[in-house]
């Protein structure tokens, strides 16, 4: 991580096990993975291992533009911690049992294209897509 990091999170009313398998299955993935209604997740790969590979395809709804997130874990810790390199850049997203809930936090390192608040932003919108897709399965 840089020094520039940008962290987002959120808590989530559910298990563990329910949080952690909605965050690293593809099909949930797809269901969740988007900052707003006008784009969606079309394709998701998991290989959830250190050196395993991850790909999210990622597309505006009406065609006009998409991009593959992808990249490679570097640390797996079941039910705690997934650590990646995506490009030249690396995110954590830990998981942290509070008071009957899950505190889901996402580091992440910026790129240098788009002002640092559009990213928190747009991160955090992700995030909290997912945990209102959590949320409504339990």
């Amino acid at each position: 991580m840089t020094a520039e990091a940008i962290t987002v999170e959120t808590t989530i009313a559910a298990p563990i096990e329910e949080v952690w398998r909605a965050y690293t299955t593809p099909d949930d993935i797809m269901q969740w993975n988007a900052a707003s209604d006008d784009w969606h997740t079309t394709a998701a790969t998991v290989d959830l291992r250190e050196g395993g590979q991850f790909s999210s395809r990622m597309e505006a709804k009406d065609g006009s533009f998409g991009f593959d997130f992808a990249g490679t874990y570097t640390r797996i810790v079941e039910h705690e911690l997934i650590a990646y390199e995506f490009g030249d850049r690396t995110a954590r997203v830990e998981f942290t049992p509070v008071d009957g809930a899950v505190r889901v936090r996402v580091t992440f390192d910026p790129e240098n294209v788009y002002p640092h608040e559009d990213q928190r932003a747009g991160w955090q919108a992700i995030l909290d897509n997912f945990a209102r897709h959590v949320t409504a399965r339990v």
